[in-house]
């Protein structure tokens, strides 16, 4: 079964997210006190923590949830792989799947330390459509 991680998010655009024990995921908003939250497609950032794993493989040290800027981080979930439209739900919050990757405008630290960064190809963005409360800890279901 797929989980949730963690939950992460930032007051600044272009920082690493900071954990939450619970945040409030807003309809059609996403988390409540998120930089990235808004009525835009990207109001929501997911990346798995098998692809934090990869980099960490790859000699980089320090690596957590949040650290690449992605508000939840998941578990046994193949995000990248998920077609736009898409929906998943964890608890009564339900998330559509709007970008697959992203175009990295200003190559962020970890990818001056190695040449490459796992958000922009693995890292998912999604708008809220059912708010409520997300922890880490919560199942993920695809539906």
């Amino acid at each position: 079964m797929a989980k949730l991680v963690a939950v992460s998010i930032s007051e600044k655009k272009g920082v690493p997210k900071t954990q939450v024990q619970e945040c409030r995921m807003i309809e059609d908003f996403g988390l409540e006190g998120d930089a990235h939250a808004g009525n835009w497609h990207r109001q929501v950032s997911l990346l798995g923590v098998e692809s934090i794993d990869k980099m960490s493989a790859l000699g980089i040290k320090g690596l957590c949830a949040g650290k690449f800027a992605e508000n939840l981080t998941t578990e046994g979930i193949e995000l990248y792989g998920l077609p736009v439209g898409a929906r998943l739900q964890i608890g009564e919050v339900v998330l559509e799947i709007t970008q697959i990757g992203k175009e990295c405008h200003q190559k962020c630290a970890i990818y001056h330390t190695i040449g490459d960064c796992v958000m922009p190809k693995e890292g998912i963005f999604a708008r809220v459509i059912q708010g409520g409360i997300v922890r880490a800890g919560m199942d993920i279901i695809s539906l």
